[in-house]
């Protein structure tokens, strides 16, 4: 196209555009596949277009769907994907692993199935893998559980169970378990392969879980010195929003301990079973805890409520099975609080604190209702997991040699 004096005129993309695609008035149009013919039953199979029709050079784009152009599909709303399975997705490998959440016990199962396609980590080609399991937020050496190690493979087969004691419901609602596959390395660091991470709220008491999923890489933190000052603000907020939504502050959990209570109305007392601890933090340097657990009724004026459990030597998992007894009238143990603290035994030095739990008026949540309940129901021995945290209480720390 030339002017009047022979000069080039030019013509923008937009209007180029216009003219070739959109002949005629310009007119809104809703979305970019309405520049195309949709397939349909019709006998042209062109059903329900939104535009016009498009020019022959754009007509081989018609005869795929738009999803199939990004080869992907797109799932139904409100779907749940436990199972994927894309070449472009399994660079880490796939695993597969059932959950099952038992209300009645407190437990929940999980059973590390196998694993497939796993990213080669050694000079051989092959892997050494083996998966670890944690419990969000807490502790992770409190709460690691471990399977096996498969020596030389990229498609392992463990079919361990590995389970969780003292998983309340609010733990199924809060909590996140974390699946890593690490790679075991002798004369060097274990490294990462993958990891999945499955909210507990996926899970319904009683009903077994499958899983098919592929691994995902952990995403580095960037560094407070590489960090604007805008992306600290942000970190510090959503770290406080975490913390104020599980309800702990900036206590850490060093895992749980099963009480049972019953108030004899016949002995007149309090009678404090110690059942056992799950998932204790780990003190020592071999990695485990000689753990015992004392008692105390508060206020204590005479200082004759102390009572002591034996050690359990080299364990996270210590099962006691002791029961106190506390000759109090059921009128004044509603002003009382009992405080619940587990150490770890050391020779020739102050015992470690591990973890403590408070029942009482002032208590909240979970250990208050415990109590309450035990106060109004006399005679009845009531069993209640319950979250130690790092909290030390001010009556036990001029005790911690005890």
């Amino acid at each position: 196209m030339r002017g009047r004096k022979g000069d080039r005129m030019t013509i923008n993309i937009q209007e180029h555009m216009a003219i070739n695609v959109c002949p005629g008035p310009i007119r809104p149009i809703r979305q970019i596949s309405d520049y195309f013919p949709r397939l349909g039953p019709g006998p042209e199979g062109g059903g329900g277009g939104g535009g016009g029709e498009a020019p022959a050079h754009l007509a081989p784009l018609a005869l795929a769907p738009p999803a199939a152009l990004l080869g992907a599909t797109t799932p139904e709303d409100g779907a749940e994907v436990d199972s994927y399975d894309s070449d472009d997705g399994t660079a880490l490998g796939m695993l597969e692993f059932d959950l099952l959440y038992d209300r009645a016990s407190c437990t929940l199962h999980c059973s590390i199935l196998r694993a497939k396609g796993l990213k080669p980590m050694d000079f051989n080609g092959l892997a050494d893998p083996y998966v670890k399991l944690h419990l969000l937020p807490g502790a992770c050496k409190a709460n690691k559980l471990k399977t096996k190690t498969q020596r030389n493979t990229l498609n392992p087969v463990w079919n361990e169970d590995l389970t969780y004691s003292g998983i309340t419901d609010d733990d199924i609602t809060h909590k996140v378990l974390r699946i890593a596959v690490c790679d075991e390395d002798k004369l060097s660091h274990n490294e990462f392969i993958g990891e999945i991470r499955v909210p507990l709220r996926r899970l319904k008491p009683s009903q077994k879980k499958h899983f098919n999923i592929c691994l995902e890489r952990q995403v580095p933190l960037a560094s407070p010195s590489s960090m604007s000052a805008a992306l600290r603000g942000i970190s510090c907020y959503l770290k406080e929003l975490e913390q104020a939504e599980q309800g702990l502050g900036l206590l850490e959990e060093r895992g749980r301990i099963l009480l049972s209570l019953s108030y004899s109305s016949r002995r007149r007392g309090l009678l404090v079973g110690i059942v056992r601890c799950a998932h204790l933090a780990a003190m020592d340097v071999n990695g485990y805890s000689d753990p015992y657990v004392k008692t105390y009724l508060r206020p204590d004026v005479d200082k004759k409520s102390k009572h002591k459990t034996c050690v359990k030597k080299k364990t996270l998992n210590p099962e006691f099975n002791e029961e106190f007894f506390y000759e109090i009238e059921l009128s004044t143990l509603a002003t009382k609080t009992l405080e619940v603290t587990v150490w770890d035994y050391d020779i020739g030095k102050s015992n470690d604190f591990i973890g403590g739990v408070s029942l009482g008026p002032g208590a909240r949540g979970e250990a208050r209702k415990h109590w309450s309940d035990c106060l109004q129901q006399p005679d009845a021995a009531l069993e209640h997991w319950h979250t130690l945290t790092s909290e030390l209480p001010p009556a036990a720390s001029a005790l911690s040699s005890a």
